[in-house]
This record gives structure tokens, C-alpha cells and sequence, in this order.
């Protein structure tokens, strides 16, 4: 009574377009997860949680990052992530030459002239505003003590 019958050009014509929008469905979906926020802020969190200086890589799923003071975001084709971190606030150090240089392991006394410059470099990357930057690399971690001041530095 209410059948469509099947040599209808209409139910044909129906079935087409459904199946057509139902490849186009399939196609944009993403094919990889997306990234893991979660696990690079625990790293980050173990690392500024030590008891003595640590370092600490952690390696990133994602094509781009934006590290901010108390969190982190990931993003690739799948979709973004931000997590939390427990410990803080760290540093941003992408793009600062002298924070730059200690997160890859100088001596803080030889790109600073005291433990206060440091200090005063660290809060002026924390207070910057965040951006996007591509991933090139692991996610390095670093905490520094030096004479009082006592930083986490992430890029």
C-alpha cells in the first residue's frame, strides 16, 4: 500500500543522491585520532613538580601548539585538545633567545646576568599572549633553580 515501486525512476534517483551524500560523509571524516593534550601536560606536570631541576621531552601528535602559562592546546586534521596543567604557571619559552637556550640546556648564568633576569624574562614570556606555532619537535621541558628563582620553562 504505501511501497515504492521499484522500477521508479524517482526511488532511483533517491537512492543515488543518498548514497552520494553518504560517500561524502565517509571521505571528511578525519583518519587519525585527535591529538593527546592530556599525556603532554603530564609530562610537563611531572617535570615542574620534581623536587631538584629536571628535563623532560615528550613526544607531539599534533602539527601545531599554543602553550600558555597554565595550559596547553594541541590541534592537527582530527580536531583539538587542551589540557590543564597542575603545576604553574610555566613559561613559554618559543621564541625568546635567552629562555630559548636555557630549555635546551645552558647554564642560566651564561644567557643572564643574575637570577632576577631570569625571573623578569620569564614573567615578561608569561605574560604574552599565546599563538598557534608549528610543532618542529618534541615538547621539551625544563625546570630551572637558580639562586631563588625557580622557573618551568616549555616549548
Amino acid at each position: 500500500m504505501f511501497d515504492v515501486p521499484v522500477d521508479a525512476w524517482y526511488a532511483w534517483l533517491g537512492l543515488s543522491l543518498a548514497s552520494v551524500a553518504l560517500f561524502g560523509v565517509g571521505v571528511t571524516l578525519p583518519t587519525s585520532p585527535p591529538p593527546a593534550a592530556a599525556d603532554a601536560a603530564d609530562t610537563v606536570d611531572r617535570a615542574a613538580g620534581a623536587a631538584a631541576p629536571v628535563t623532560a621531552e615528550h613526544p607531539l601528535d599534533a602539527r601545531e601548539v599554543r602553550i600558555e602559562p597554565t595550559r596547553l592546546g594541541l590541534r592537527n586534521d582530527a580536531g583539538t585538545t587542551h589540557a590543564t596543567f597542575a603545576f604553574g604557571p610555566v613559561t613559554p619559552a618559543a621564541r625568546r633567545p635567552g629562555l630559548t637556550a636555557v630549555l635546551r640546556g645552558a647554564p642560566p648564568s651564561s644567557r643572564f646576568d643574575s637570577a632576577g633576569a631570569l625571573c623578569a624574562a620569564a614573567s615578561t614570556a608569561r605574560d604574552r599572549p599565546a599563538r598557534w606555532r608549528k610543532v618542529d619537535g618534541p615538547l621539551i621541558v625544563r625546570r630551572v633553580v637558580w639562586e631563588g628563582c625557580d622557573v618551568t620553562l616549555v616549548a
